[in-house]
Parts: C-alpha cells; sequence; structure tokens
C-alpha cells in the first residue's frame, strides 16, 4: 500500500511539473477537451491519459520526457490522429502521458538546390506537398488522409501511398532525424547528407518503430522534381492476373513515367458510387480495375505523356489485359477517377462493418493471395463480401471484408482474430508481411509474434530493451509489455 501511494504522490508531482513547465496553453486535463485526442478512427481502441500535453517546441518536448521518465509515467506521442492499428492509446498499466506534437508544426528551411526540406514533426502532409510545389519540387508521400496526417506520425509508421513504385516509402525520404529519447535527452541527427557510412543507420531505429524508441520531432525530407503534367487512366481488367501482367508492360513501355497503378475490385467502386458522390467511369460494370497514372516534368510535355499512355492502352487491349477504359482529359475528371480509390476507406462503414486487412506480398503473388484469401475469409464468415484494393507496384494490398447482408453486427465482428488468422496464414504462406504501411500498434501486436520469427522477435525485444529500459515509451505498442 505504501508503494502505491508513493507512487501516485510521485505521478501526481509529475503532472503539476508538467502543468507549470507548459503553461496553460501546454495541456488539457477536462474529459470533454482530450476526447478528440483520445480517440482513433476505427473506434477500436478507447484511450485514457493522466493529462494531455501540448509542447511548444523540441526543447519542451525534452523536458516533458524527462519528468515523465523521472516519475515512471508512461508516454505516448500523438500525431494527427489517423492511424488505425491503435497506435495512439491505451489501456494498459498506469494512464499514460499523451504528448501531441500539433504544435512543432513549422518548416524550418527549405533547400531547393540540395532538394530537401526540414520540418518539424507536426506538419501536416498537405502544408508540406504545398511548400515543396511553391519551389517547384514535390515530396512524394501522398495519402489519403494528407489533409490531417502529420509528418512525424508518417515517418513513426513508415507510410507508403500511392506513388511508392515510383520513389519508394517514407523510409526512403528521410535523410535527417532529430529525436527525443526515452530519458529525455535529444539525439542530433537532422543532417542532410546522402552518403553516411559512419557505423550505423540511427535514424532507420526510429522510422516505423511507431514512437516505442522515442519521440521524432523534426526531419529533413528528401525532394524531388515536380511532375506538372500528368496522364490519369482508369481502365476494366478481367482479373487481378491481368492487373499485373498489366503493371509489367506499364513498367516497361512508361519509360520510368509510371507513378502510381492501383487495383480496385469492382465492391469499391460501388461503395464509392453509393456513398461517395462517385460516378460509376464506364458504361458498362467489371469485376476489377485499375486506375494508373503517368507522370513527368522538364522537357516531356503532356502530348509526349498522352501518346504513351494511349500506346500502351491500346497494346494492352489488343492483347486482352484490359477490357474497356477512360482517359482522363482534364484534372477534374482525373480527380473524379481518384476520388474512386481515395474515398474507399471513409465510406465502406456505410455497407456494415468491416473487417481490414493492410498487407502485402510480392507482386507476383498478389493474384493468388486475392483468390486464396477470398476463400479462406469466406469460410471464416460465409456470405462475406470482399473488398481488395491498393497499391500493385509494391504489392501492398488492403483486403477488407464487409458483413455479410444476413448477419448480425455482433456476430460478424465475433469473428474477427479467426478472419485475421486465416488472412494472415495466407500472407505468410507467400512471404509476405501482415502490415504493409498502417504499422503493428495494439491491433497487429499478437500476430506479429505468431509470424515473426523468433530471432526477429529477440532482436526487436532487445532494440527496445536497449534504448527504452523502463517500458516508458509508447508500451504496448509493436511488443507486448507482459
Amino acid at each position: 500500500m505504501d508503494q502505491v501511494l508513493q507512487r501516485d504522490s510521485t505521478a501526481a508531482a509529475a503532472i503539476e511539473a508538467l502543468r507549470e513547465l507548459l503553461g496553460p496553453r501546454g495541456w488539457i486535463e477536462q474529459h470533454i477537451d482530450q476526447e478528440p485526442y483520445l480517440t482513433e478512427p476505427r473506434g477500436l481502441f478507447p484511450g485514457r491519459a493522466s493529462l494531455i500535453v501540448r509542447p511548444a517546441d523540441r526543447d519542451q518536448v525534452a523536458a516533458v520526457v524527462r519528468i515523465c521518465h523521472n516519475a515512471g509515467l508512461p508516454m505516448i506521442p500523438l500525431g494527427g490522429r489517423t492511424g488505425l492499428v491503435g497506435g495512439g492509446t491505451s489501456q494498459e498499466g498506469h494512464p499514460p502521458v499523451v504528448i501531441s506534437l500539433e504544435r512543432l508544426n513549422r518548416i524550418l528551411d527549405i533547400d531547393p538546390a540540395g532538394m530537401t526540406m526540414t520540418v518539424e514533426a507536426g506538419c501536416v502532409l498537405e502544408v508540406i506537398h504545398q511548400a515543396a510545389a511553391e519551389q517547384g519540387l514535390l515530396f512524394p508521400i501522398n495519402l489519403g488522409a494528407r489533409g490531417s496526417c502529420m509528418i512525424g506520425g508518417n515517418i513513426s509508421t513508415n507510410a507508403g501511398g500511392i506513388q511508392v513504385l515510383r520513389y519508394g516509402t517514407t523510409r526512403e525520404m528521410v535523410l535527417g532525424l532529430e529525436v527525443v529519447l526515452p530519458d529525455g535527452e535529444v539525439w542530433k541527427g537532422l543532417s542532410a547528407v546522402r552518403k553516411d557510412n559512419t557505423g550505423y543507420d540511427l535514424k532507420q531505429l526510429f522510422i516505423g518503430a511507431e514512437g516505442t524508441l522515442g519521440i521524432v520531432t523534426a526531419a529533413v525530407l528528401r525532394l524531388f522534381p515536380a511532375t506538372p503534367e500528368t496522364q490519369t487512366a482508369l481502365v476494366a481488367v478481367p482479373d487481378v492476373a491481368s492487373a499485373i501482367r498489366l503493371y509489367a508492360l506499364a513498367q516497361r513501355e512508361s519509360g520510368g513515367l509510371l507513378s502510381a497503378f492501383e487495383l480496385i475490385q469492382r465492391f469499391g467502386i460501388e461503395v464509392s458510387v453509393r456513398h461517395a458522390g462517385g460516378v460509376d467511369p464506364l458504361s458498362d460494370s467489371y469485376p476489377w480495375y485499375v486506375l494508373l497514372e503517368m507522370s513527368a516534368g522538364g522537357s516531356k510535355g503532356s502530348a509526349e505523356l498522352q501518346a504513351r499512355m494511349e500506346a500502351l492502352l491500346e497494346v494492352a487491349l489488343e492483347d486482352g489485359m484490359i477490357l474497356d477504359g477512360t482517359i482522363a482529359v482534364s484534372q477534374a475528371q482525373a480527380q473524379a477517377l481518384w476520388h474512386l480509390r481515395e474515398a474507399l476507406s471513409d465510406h465502406q462503414h456505410y455497407e456494415g462493418e468491416s473487417i481490414k486487412h493492410d498487407v502485402a506480398v510480392p507482386i507476383s503473388s498478389v493474384a493468388h493471395f486475392v483468390e486464396d484469401a477470398v476463400k479462406a475469409a469466406t469460410q471464416v464468415v460465409p456470405g462475406a463480401r470482399c473488398l481488395a484494393f491498393g497499391h500493385i507496384g509494391d504489392g501492398n494490398i488492403h483486403f477488407n471484408l464487409s458483413q455479410p447482408l444476413d448477419m448480425g453486427t455482433d456476430e460478424f465482428l465475433a469473428r474477427t482474430k479467426d478472419v485475421y488468422r486465416a488472412v494472415h496464414d495466407v500472407v505468410f504462406s507467400m512471404g509476405g508481411s501482415i502490415s504493409a504501411e498502417h504499422g503493428i500498434g495494439q491491433l497487429k501486436r499478437d500476430d506479429l509474434a505468431r509470424y515473426k520469427t523468433p530471432a526477429g522477435m529477440r532482436l526487436l525485444k532487445a532494440i527496445k530493451q536497449a534504448i527504452d529500459p523502463s517500458n516508458l515509451m509508447n508500451p504496448g505498442k509493436i511488443i507486448s509489455s507482459s
């Protein structure tokens, strides 16, 4: 009992110290005001907090972490609150101090010659896009949540998006990081150097770590020449295997200009048309669609890009890879086609509850994965309406199930774990990953332990123990706290 009282007294003193440190704008304690910070998009993982703090800069973040570390208070770093795996909430252990980075939202530097941008972790992704565009440059990480997600969260989950096939994931976009470590020390790794072989690449430890090893407070990002000219097309394909063949052809024929290649099942088109104001793009309906884009800048003009797209689709049509299609003739038409793809995730819930997967398999295995995953999932939930869509160019498929029309919500959701196991077993059999771009969080923590090799789990735990031995930094994510 004395230990409990002492712990509570220490925690209370730390909370008071945080209030004094940050001032009235820097913390949120009333439950009604905390609610937006403790809710994640799917509503699967409700949160709680001893206090929500809003530090104004890196030094305040470091001071907050030192106070929490000394008091043994767990901490959860928080970005734009768009994560889908429960990475920013907790119901385990002592109520955490939630550290929102929303006030660290400055662009610190843009170097057009070196094509880099230095930003604080709370910068919204779309703001970064706009700042790069003003310099005639491009930051290629592009997500549906770009208007609200923050770059610190993108880094901490190694976000992907629609242009990974051409530019790579966030991991390839980061040259340097500044990180507050679990004891409050600051690692100043904000380097724009592109070649550095002085030992381990420390920044890579924190990219994709989901805030379990430290808090990213700033980053140096790679930029690329802008690609103002685009050609966008949506085509119908007879099956997923044909989409894979089309992807290989498009990569060869585009001369490196292919910037997006998205697979969409017919059910996905119907979701966007019924619930998101989308327009059915073709006169007939087909089982599968591909949304592809070519983009270019510099000396390559729109006429050349259009010629490449038309030539590609002509060859594909003659070969039977595509059945029908349309090429956008204006920016508005291109945006309408992209709306069909981007509206899927946010509007599927109008079809009832859904069980969602974010997985990756080798590109050559995508067709087999979709076929086998449908069989495995519908064996668990007969009548489930499967919706597969995603990024063919990196093998990342969002494989979702909407509840059967004749099944109640509770009965459907009760089978969630069995569906995950069935689909993830298929992924594992193909040498794939159970998390392609959303992270592990709480949602996939147990499955990670099941599918990761014993050596892989030992390494993950060893890294966590070495950097955060007290397990205070976002505990219970990726690796179980027990």
